[in-house]
């Protein structure tokens, strides 16, 4: 599986990152969301669908 997450779109609520610490991060500095394991994890999915900007993409 292969996650992205489209910076321009993200408002860095940080949802990704409680729900899959191990896949996404929160960057302080850009106060936006990043991939820290793009070929994703079990919980990459249920963190797209909890994106309320809808701007992470999960993919086989």
């Amino acid at each position: 599986m292969k996650v992205h997450l489209n910076e321009e779109e993200c408002i860095g609520c940080g949802v990704c990152a409680q729900i899959c610490p191990e896949v996404f991060e929160l960057n302080e500095d850009a106060g936006k969301a990043k991939v820290i394991r793009p070929e994703g994890a079990e919980c990459a999915q249920e963190a797209a669908d909890s994106c309320p900007v809808s701007c992470i993409e999960v993919s086989e």
